[in-house]
């Protein structure tokens, strides 16, 4: 009886702030208020959704996630691999691991607005890039408020979400695996390739999904680097909730988002599976 009753503060959590807000947008989604102030259920918003002069801004929002993806992969990989080989080193050695992972850890402990003011002082035309710019008499860049500085604030925010599943997936490799492979002669490159690579799979897939659904939904660092010259899918959600009269769409839009969610992580759940089938045999 104890026991159940600890669970009653996460269960009126759980109504409060997650089964009532789904119900809202639910309802939202597939109702309308009409002339005489009823409300009346319609398929008008998912309609709306496919109107043409919305496909830019999807396409926008897909490319952006998409270059964020490769870029926080590009970056995050050897940066996840040089710390699980550092830290497999000092476990086989009987030490504890380097905690050098908590660098990475430590800035999402920070408001994320104040990390990205950070930003602004480096970007800014008269900021540190263009100041050590100019002391090495080079001509100055302004990419702030431009796609390429939208790009650059979601690599920085969501690349640690790249670097923690892979690190856990390679910090877990065997090493016996890599000995043996070396032993039949396959150099650094082969070894990465055949056995690395393949075995690190499980951990970039988990990090593309992390990184590519909120780089997909988020607002705030296109609002904050672009100045709101480019509209993103998280900036026409957050625009339309704000007006009463667009929360219908809104609605609609966030529960086509919620089903690419819940497809993208029944496609990573589903290669986990085939990962751990294949490692049966």
């Amino acid at each position: 009886m104890y026991k159940k009753s600890l669970s009653y503060p996460h269960l009126v959590w759980m109504v409060a702030f997650v089964i009532v807000p789904m119900f809202l947008i639910f309802l939202y989604a597939f109702t309308s208020n009409t002339t005489d102030g009823n409300i009346s259920f319609t398929f008008d918003n998912f309609k709306k959704c496919i109107d043409p002069m919305y496909l830019k801004i999807y396409a926008n929002s897909i490319w952006i996630a998409f270059l964020s993806v490769v870029f926080c992969l590009i970056l995050g990989y050897p940066a996840a691999k040089i710390l699980a080989d550092k830290d497999r080193r000092r476990m086989a050695a009987g030490k504890k691991a380097s905690g050098l992972m908590m660098l990475f850890v430590m800035p999402m402990w920070m408001n994320v607005m104040l990390r990205l003011y950070s930003w602004l002082t480096i970007l800014q035309p008269n900021g540190v890039l263009n100041s050590f710019l100019g002391i090495l008499n080079l001509p100055e860049i302004d990419i702030m408020y431009t796609r390429t500085a939208v790009v650059l604030g979601t690599v920085y925010d969501f690349i640690p979400f790249m670097i923690m599943p892979i690190y856990s997936v390679l910090i877990k490799i065997d090493d016996s695996l890599i000995e043996a492979a070396e032993d039949l002669g396959a150099n650094k490159s082969r070894v990465f390739l055949k056995v690395i690579l393949p075995l690190s799979l499980p951990g970039i897939v988990s990090g593309i999904t992390m990184v590519f659904l909120p780089a997909l939904t988020s607002f705030y660092i296109s609002d904050f680097f672009s100045g709101g010259q480019f509209m993103l899918i998280g900036n026409l959600i957050e625009k339309n909730f704000k007006n009463p009269v667009g929360r219908n769409f809104g609605s609609s839009l966030s529960i086509i988002l919620m089903g690419f969610a819940f497809l993208s992580m029944h496609i990573m759940k589903l290669f986990n599976k085939s990962n751990r089938q294949m490692d049966m045999f």
